[in-house]
């Protein structure tokens, strides 16, 4: 018989808490267990293993990111835009750096299909419709996007800017900068 009061969604948030705390790797099934003071098992009327807590996690933090991205782009275009959606990433990181980790989870195509995942690229176009960026261009700059915000925003919260000047606030802002200029200016081929 399931224990009163747990659910997959209540687990799973739980699970996206803990990996707040203590690091999207070091969330397992028997850690939640512990968060609640119940054996293992207890959880197997929930969920049917730790990957589909991880999973559930991953879902979580990209339906959280697309939320506030949505609210950020709000009324914005061009580096605005831009600005505002790289903002919410390094925002959200910082905040939340577990399920921020979750967040970059390997899905299952039909899963990854389903997720909020498909918003983030959606809007990430958007941006790009600025910009006048047609394909195989657009998709090169949603790569190269994804690539600069996850590496400097990995590479922030890993402590790799803290030792030297100037403060990396300033560095943001010039690489925002300097992702616009490039945008706007694009190479041809």
């Amino acid at each position: 018989m399931a224990r009163v009061g747990l659910t997959a969604e209540r687990l799973i948030q739980a699970g996206a808490e803990l990996a707040d705390e203590v690091g999207f790797d070091q969330v397992t099934l028997s850690a939640l267990a512990r968060r609640f003071d119940v054996k293992v098992a207890s959880l197997y009327s929930h969920l049917r293993n730790s990957q589909e807590l991880r999973t559930g996690i991953a879902l979580l933090a990209l339906e959280e990111l697309a939320d506030r991205a949505a609210d950020a782009l709000a009324g914005r275009a061009g580096k605005d835009a831009l600005t505002a959606f790289a903002n919410v990433y390094r925002d959200y990181a910082r905040e939340h750096p577990g399920r921020y980790a979750a967040a970059r989870l390997r899905l299952d195509p039909e899963t990854a299909a389903a997720s909020a995942g498909v918003r983030h690229a959606r809007m990430t176009r958007a941006i790009l419709r600025g910009y006048d960026l047609t394909e195989p261009d657009e998709t090169h700059a949603v790569r190269m996007l994804g690539s600069v915000f996850h590496g400097y925003v990995s590479l922030e919260l890993s402590g790799g800017f803290s030792h030297s000047e100037p403060d990396s606030e300033e560095t943001w802002a010039r690489v925002l900068d300097a992702l616009d200029a490039l945008l706007r200016n694009w190479p041809a081929h």
